[in-house]
């Protein structure tokens, strides 16, 4: 954990007693200890779980609502955990993750100074880092959203495939994301959050992690050799890997590496692996194939990219 935030910063000041106006050090001291306890307690669930795709997608999911042109809370979304309010959490996109929610509940009321927003965001880090992933410099003091009003508009995530009319997108969410390409609708998504080309590749390696279902998001196959539950797919080797079904991006989707990278361009690579349209754009884009080379030949990297992106998504 970083330290707490400077009180300078919150616009407050220490008097002579060490007391800050309206806070005790003795607050913060409270808080941190329930931010290391809230981790602590979702190593062990993660553990048992094997929920770390989950979880990094709740966490996603919630961030990526940012509208970097918009400069007021809540509006601008972001990290604020509305991600759990109807009609936010109902969102086509996020179709499953109520069961993420509701398996955070319990760690979130044995340590209510922690934030949503925060839990959401430590679990998608604290996920990475078990599947063998690079350590993310995450901070801590995130204010959560407080109703529904605060939920950000349907439209701002990414698709992975063109819908009906063949255009990636839409006009919906804070601006279009519309486009005939997948490389064009993936910047007007990650731009609008003040994010690059580079970061794009990057976060887009962490399908190496994950399944697709087809009643989430309506892609991959109800199950294949490497997803009904016979091979070891996590990164420390021990046995189980979660819940039958789906298709994954890599054969140990439960181990965090560059893998991905090695998969998607590979022309004999097996056909039971997903390899969707937003994922091939990534090695066919000339902005996007430099980085999506480098990752693919070096591991090192991709985490140190990686671990950069995720903390500013």
């Amino acid at each position: 954990f970083t330290r707490p935030m400077a009180v300078k910063r919150a616009g407050v000041r220490a008097g002579r007693s060490g007391v800050v106006r309206g806070m005790t050090m003795t607050t913060v001291e409270e808080k941190t200890k329930q931010l290391v306890g809230a981790k602590a307690a979702l190593k062990e669930l993660i553990d048992q779980t094997n929920a770390n795709p989950i979880m990094v997608r709740l966490a996603w999911h919630d961030s990526g609502t940012y509208d970097d042109s918009i400069k007021t809370f809540p509006k601008a979304g972001g990290a604020t955990g509305s991600i759990r309010f109807d009609p936010e959490i109902h969102h086509g996109a996020n179709a499953g993750l109520t069961n993420a929610v509701k398996m955070l509940e319990p760690i979130k009321q044995q340590f209510p100074a922690v934030s949503y927003a925060d839990l959401f965001q430590m679990a998608s880090a604290v996920s990475i880092e078990l599947a063998g992933g690079p350590k993310i410099p995450m901070r801590y003091g995130r204010v959560d959203a407080a109703g529904p009003r605060d939920c950000s508009p349907e439209g701002n995530l990414p698709d992975a495939e063109a819908g009906p009319s063949g255009k990636f997108g839409g006009k919906g969410g804070t601006a279009s994301t519309e486009d005939s390409t997948a490389a064009g609708h993936l910047r007007k998504v990650f731009y609008r959050m003040g994010l690059g080309d580079e970061e794009i590749v990057a976060l887009s390696g962490a399908h190496t992690i994950g399944r697709a279902y087809k009643d989430r998001s309506g892609l991959g196959k109800e199950v294949t050799k490497y997803t009904d539950g016979s091979k070891i797919v996590r990164a420390d080797g021990k046995a189980g890997s979660g819940k039958a079904g789906g298709s994954s991006w890599t054969e140990k989707w439960l181990t965090f590496d560059n893998s991905y990278f090695t998969t998607i361009p590979d022309p004999n690579a097996d056909p039971e692996l997903l390899k969707l349209t937003s994922d091939r754009t990534l090695f066919e884009d000339p902005g996007f194939k430099p980085f999506a080379e480098k990752f693919r030949d070096s591991n090192e990297a991709f985490f140190q990219s990686y671990a950069k992106a995720h903390a500013r998504l």
